[in-house]
């Protein structure tokens, strides 16, 4: 198989501040996780689909992905986002890995493509979106320091990001070893030692991580849903 879509629906969400689970809030009728796991055989690159799930909701996942028409496996994840990254990867069959957070409801086909094929020609490769704002750090008062941050070569991380899948579970391997904290899995690769490639995201790929997010994603879906 060519390639596995790696689908990340285990998160606490605890900055949505929701009573469940965000992939199962609603945004035009339709739950966030849905949204996502849709275009993945729309992009027609991808063989199959892993959804790793809370513990205690991998019925409720199953159920409401039972007419995906890919092949779907629902896994349990861990406690840590490396933890259910590596549980579906490991489950994955494909020989490259598109591991995507579920509470990116926007992401299109073409992007999809684009990160496999930079991962099958480099290896691994994410999506990234230049940071176009004036960044500044501030001190424990909440006051803002006077030093700049360059914003030349910085950019925001995207997914999905895109790996070979034996590349990937050996630098998650790698990474526990070490007991390095991971905030995505291009940080085990480059803690590997090994390059990832950056290819253009897209603006419209956003993340939902707080209630008014979602009338944001509203806004940016087509005509027919506004």
């Amino acid at each position: 198989m060519r390639a596995s879509g790696v689908i990340l629906a285990a998160g606490r969400g605890e900055r949505f501040q929701g009573q469940v689970n965000k992939v199962f809030v609603l945004l035009h009728g339709r739950p966030l996780l849905r949204w996502c796991v849709d275009v993945f055989p729309a992009s027609g690159v991808v063989g199959e689909l892993v959804v790793v799930a809370r513990p205690g909701e991998e019925g409720r996942i199953t159920e409401l992905l039972s007419e995906v028409p890919l092949p779907v496996q629902v896994v349990p994840g861990g406690k840590r986002r490396q933890d259910s990254a590596r549980a579906g990867i490991e489950a994955a069959r494909g020989e490259y890995v598109l591991v995507h957070d579920a509470a990116r409801p926007l992401v299109s086909p073409e992007l999809i493509r684009r990160v496999l094929k930079a991962a099958e020609e480099h290896g691994a490769a994410v999506p990234v979106f230049p940071v176009v704002d004036t960044v500044r750090y501030v001190d424990e008062r909440g006051f803002l320091r006077p030093e700049d941050v360059p914003r030349a070569g910085l950019v925001r991380i995207q997914t999905p990001q895109g790996f070979r899948r034996e590349l990937l579970l050996s630098a998650l391997e790698h990474a526990e070893r070490q007991g390095l904290p991971l905030t995505d899995d291009a940080s085990a690769v480059l803690a590997l030692g090994k390059p990832v490639a950056a290819v253009p995201g897209d603006p419209r790929n956003l993340k939902i991580t707080h209630p008014e997010d979602l009338a944001l994603a509203e806004s940016l879906l087509p005509g027919q849903y506004a």
